[in-house]
């Protein structure tokens, strides 16, 4: 554990050194959980935002996008029930005045719990080998039985105290858990009490005529309201769905862990409109879909997991997260939803405006139910950026640290480097940057030695570096670097384009 909170903050550090996130305000002592990107994390950012919309939007013809309004009518929020119950259970420690989600406390225990099964299950499977039968293990092995059914038990505690709104129910199970604040090691807690997620503020030209508005907590609801616009514009047919990415505000109890859990955060969500009754065959497409969409980053499956909910939100019939393997262990990254037809009936009632679809095939009209995907582009980008920092001890005994980031989302793709300031090489550097510079982004450097630059490129996760010299001047070729296996091969410089273009290839 302590070693992976070890290269957390190596992560952090980096990150902020080579410019992919800075705190912000830093000059003056920063803004708690508020981040800001700096050059090469804007790009990255970017990158994993248009691979996400190209993959969703422009792949499919029957999803379309829309950029809805920060701002909202207070009463959308009344409608989506966020006015009141848009809420988390906050908890104080009286000791180290330190405050947490009480039901993320839980949910931390739960996972202890999990590891200690998983240990015993990995031990049984190296130890019996390919007779391993997991499920008899399960439902024989006395240990894990035994935390098995002390799990569901704290589980049925947890949710069915947080469904009845029931605080003094959630601060004993933590009391009967005997749970710890992890930083002083105190079990003297405040009691559970209700804290409202959102921002709010007033929209008027004076104080006493101003409306009370909020700073939306989800995009989702901007896609709601306008459903009957998209559908009727786009001329669009069931099924079909609406994306959108954008800023989103949450005033989180606990919001640490550097940019995985912030106040302001940006999603990436889609709504799909089905026909009622049909809902969990697209929950099932979606799930699989979107599993597919991660992996074809290149991240290892075993880096990503399924988590379906227990407990589900008042509007949903099925839920399940696609959880990330981050340095702070197995961590939400994108939610699958069913969401039923929740959210347009609400704002039918709420609006008085019908919300329907007719249904030529059935000759019917009704209200359709939602399945959404929704992702964190910002617990994307630290998914990504977790697992490309790589530190590695290389063959002459010296060391490097490389970002293996994808290449199709590295902030700079190709960097171009004369080998020396003089003779002619950058000059000829720079005719060859103006020729590639339209297609990729690219970073011209002529300081400080080869070897140093292509350093700093590591570190920045550029694929490709290719090196002007002086044989490019008499065959016009040049070295062309390749930043994981760090080969480098000789390439005529009308293939740079090519080449390139071929390495950066995503397959959707």
């Amino acid at each position: 554990m302590a070693k992976q909170e070890d290269l957390f903050k190596k992560i952090i550090a980096h990150a902020k050194e080579y410019g992919f996130v800075f705190p912000s305000s830093e000059i003056y002592d920063g803004l708690s959980a508020v981040y800001d990107y700096g050059p090469n994390g804007v790009e990255l950012k970017k990158n994993i935002r248009d691979f996400w919309w190209k993959s969703m939007v422009q792949m499919h013809e029957n999803i379309v996008g829309i950029d809805a309004a920060i701002f909202m009518h207070p009463t959308v929020w009344k409608a989506s029930g966020h006015v009141d119950a848009f809420s988390d259970p906050l908890i104080d420690n009286k000791d180290s005045k330190k405050r947490y989600r009480a039901d993320v406390l839980v949910e931390d225990y739960l996972s202890k719990i999990e590891t200690k099964i998983n240990k015993e299950i990995a031990k049984a499977r190296k130890r019996f080998g390919d007779s391993f039968d997991e499920k008899q293990f399960r439902e024989t092995n006395p240990r894990v039985v035994a935390n098995i059914a002390k799990s569901e038990e704290i589980k049925e505690r947890l949710y069915s105290s947080l469904e009845k709104e029931d605080m003094a129910a959630v601060k004993q199970l933590i009391e009967d858990l005997e749970i710890a604040d992890p930083v002083s090691g105190s079990k003297n807690w405040t009691d559970v009490r209700q804290f409202n997620l959102m921002f709010n503020t007033q929209m008027g030209s004076t104080s006493d005529g101003a409306m009370e508005i909020f700073l939306r907590p989800e995009t989702a609801q901007g896609i709601f309201v306008n459903y009957l616009n998209v559908q009727k514009t786009g001329r669009m047919k069931i099924p079909f769905g609406i994306a959108q990415t954008g800023k989103a505000f949450r005033n989180e109890i606990v919001a640490r862990q550097f940019i995985f859990r912030m106040r302001e955060f940006e999603q990436m969500e889609m709504q799909f409109f089905v026909r009622p009754g049909t809902e969990m065959k697209w929950f099932s497409y979606w799930k699989e879909q979107r599993l597919k969409w991660h992996l074809s980053t290149g991240i290892p499956e075993e880096k990503y997991r399924f988590h379906d909910h227990e407990k589900l939100a008042h509007y949903a019939n099925a839920a399940t997260d696609i959880e990330f393997e981050f340095p702070i262990g197995f961590k939400e990254l994108e939610g699958i939803h069913s969401r039923t037809n929740f959210d347009l009936s609400a704002h039918e009632k709420f609006s008085g405006k019908k919300l329907r679809y007719f249904d030529s095939e059935i000759n019917e009209s009704y209200v359709p139910n939602v399945v959404e995907t929704s992702i964190g582009l910002d617990r994307m980008f630290l998914a990504v950026l977790s697992h490309s920092y790589t530190e590695e001890k290389l063959n002459d005994g010296s060391e490097r640290v490389v970002m293996k980031l994808p290449p199709f989302l590295a902030p700079t793709k190709l960097a171009v480097f004369p080998l020396t300031k003089k003779d002619g090489l950058p000059e000829k550097a720079r005719e060859i940057m103006d020729k590639v510079k339209m297609d990729f982004m690219c970073f011209y450097e002529e300081k400080d030695t080869i070897g140093k630059r292509y350093r700093r490129h590591d570190a920045i996760g550029t694929p490709y570096c290719i090196t002007i010299d002086h044989q490019t001047l008499q065959d016009n070729t040049v070295t062309i670097r390749e930043r994981d296996t760090m080969e480098q091969i000789r390439i005529p410089v009308n293939k740079i384009h090519d080449i390139v273009s071929e390495r950066l290839k995503v397959v959707y």
